[in-house]
């Protein structure tokens, strides 16, 4: 059975935007570990947009090692894409999902034992509610936003959590493992 694993950068005060922390070589090669071995990974419409991004770096490296190594894991990962408004993808290892997350998410733990990634927020958040989630990776960086989009507001329903592992990076920031109870 497939683990999924959803992993999210948010800031010391609960704030997921991407441009409220700091990227660094060691965020790039934890991204890296986690990403290289698995099978999938999980967006949407928005955060796939962002993530094209890597396809440049790929065709012009940084010369950073843990970068370029993050660009190319990215690139060559399948990734499913849920949006109401994309019809086709801009990058050949994605594809539009034509089913509920729920659904692909379900299909996908019954395959052999590998792992699925979910990279946005917004599908961690629905998926949570159908317990399809295994271990959150939560990389909270030592920054405080002070304003935007907070990972968990406005929701209805309570979870808990057990801690099954940290992780400290040279940038201070903490990776935080947990399993759903």
């Amino acid at each position: 059975m497939n683990k999924v694993i959803a992993a999210i950068n948010m800031t010391l005060d609960g704030v997921f935007d991407h441009t409220a922390v700091q990227a660094s070589e060691a965020l790039h090669q934890h991204y890296f570990e986690l990403i290289d071995p698995a099978d999938v990974i999980l967006y949407g419409r928005i955060t796939y947009q962002l993530m094209e991004y890597w396809k440049t770096v790929v065709a012009h490296p940084t010369g950073n090692k843990a970068t370029d190594a993050f660009a190319v894991s990215m690139d060559k990962i399948e990734k499913i894409v849920f949006s109401r408004t994309l019809n086709s993808s801009n990058w050949d290892t994605a594809t539009i999902a034509d089913e509920t997350p729920e659904k692909v998410v379900s299909r996908l733990k019954m395959q052999q034992a590998s792992t699925v990634l979910i990279g946005s927020r917004s599908l961690l958040i629905q998926l949570m509610k159908f317990n399809l989630v295994d271990e959150f990776q939560l990389c909270i960086h030592p920054v405080v936003a002070g304003r935007g989009a907070f990972l968990f507001e406005q929701q209805d329903w309570r979870q808990s959590f057990r801690l099954i592992k940290t992780k400290t990076l040279d940038s201070g920031a903490i990776v935080v493992y947990y399993q759903p109870l």
